[in-house]
């Protein structure tokens, strides 16, 4: 079995995007993002991109239809489809006697937060010379190392086909296969700052950048507070001094910002989804961008911005009770819409 036959299988289980980096690529990775103290024989690491479609993005653009990102373009990639496909293919691969671990995309168990720093009190290694468990993958930097594309100025993963619009998983394996060169071909990023101007939390910063060294080349993207993207992204903002809100369970002090159209922010959907934002610098502006620019492979009959974007109006925001939620509410607590149904039919 070699680098064509994978690739194929990939595609076959329904990858959009594949691509191969032999394991000495991570070299210079920090210790708790070092994916070879996983699998110290590990020879290669497969990883596999899974598109986001556009028409997921579709109902947020138009503030009619939020859910469908954080489940189908999410959560669902992320706990349903992407793990068929990594497990399908490492089934495989173990049938022709090379270990393989269908990873995916997530570390759910990681030792660091998202700003690379190891949790207080959380878990120690296990011997001497060990990181702390569990490692965390850097997946952007594995896209990356396995020539799908680029990092953006915003931090997201770019490839030439969708731009930031896809998730990616890996599979680490004993067998060697041939690695894909790095990325070569026209530039993605142009840094046209749209990223920065439309994100919600204004979360990437304009003048400050991390730059790293990936196999000897030199990628640089824009500083991320991550705190700021962790509380837009959900469709939240901090209230003003002498203001209440409950926009998030269990803060008094948030309330909802310009683009969530909810009192409270709505449930996860599959554990993870709760893009409320629509990623709305960090995916949707950039696509705009690399459209308008006609470098995606991926390209629509239609364009996808055809007016300016909302924004809703909270300045008459007063708190309100948390019981409207249907998803939380479909797990056996009656919603205030059920509630006023059942007695509208009682009368």
């Amino acid at each position: 079995m070699d680098a064509k036959m994978i690739k194929e299988l990939a595609r076959q289980f329904g990858a959009d995007l594949v691509g191969i980096t032999s394991m000495d690529r991570f070299e210079g990775a920090p210790k708790q993002m070092d994916p070879r103290y996983i699998m110290p024989k590990a020879k290669s690491m497969i990883v596999l991109g899974f598109r986001v479609m556009r028409g997921s993005l579709r109902g947020i653009e138009e503030g009619t239809f939020f859910s469908n990102y954080s489940s189908m373009g999410y959560g669902g990639i992320t706990y349903l489809f992407m793990p068929m496909a990594v497990m399908n293919m490492c089934r495989i691969i173990e049938d022709e006697g090379y270990e393989a671990i269908p990873i995916g995309h997530q570390s759910d168990w990681r030792a660091i937060d998202n700003k690379g720093n190891l949790r207080p009190n959380y878990s120690k290694p296990v011997e001497e010379g060990k990181p702390h468990p569990d490692i965390m993958i850097h997946l952007r930097i594995a896209g990356y190392l396995a020539g799908l594309g680029e990092i953006g100025y915003s931090k997201m993963f770019l490839s030439p086909e969708f731009g930031p619009r896809q998730r990616l998983g890996v599979i680490i394996t004993e067998m060697e296969l041939e690695p894909d060169p790095i990325y070569d071909g026209p530039q993605l990023c142009n840094k046209c700052m749209m990223c920065v101007k439309a994100c919600p939390g204004n979360a990437i910063s304009a003048t400050k950048t991390v730059s790293v060294e990936l196999c000897g080349h030199k990628v640089e993207w824009g500083e991320l507070d991550e705190d700021a993207c962790d509380l837009a992204f959900r469709g939240g903002t901090y209230t003003e001094e002498g203001e209440k809100g409950n926009y998030i369970e269990g803060y008094d002090n948030v309330k909802p910002n310009h683009i969530t159209p909810f009192y409270t922010k709505p449930a996860n959907l599959y554990n993870s989804g709760q893009a409320v934002c629509g990623a709305g610098g960090c995916t949707r502006a950039c696509m705009v961008s690399l459209e308008s620019r006609g470098v995606l492979k991926n390209k629509f009959k239609e364009s996808f911005r055809n007016k300016k974007p909302w924004s809703v109006d909270w300045s008459d925001y007063v708190p309100v009770e948390s019981g409207a939620d249907p998803v939380k509410n479909s797990m056996g607590k009656p919603s205030v819409q059920q509630k006023n149904s059942e007695k509208k039919e009682a009368d």
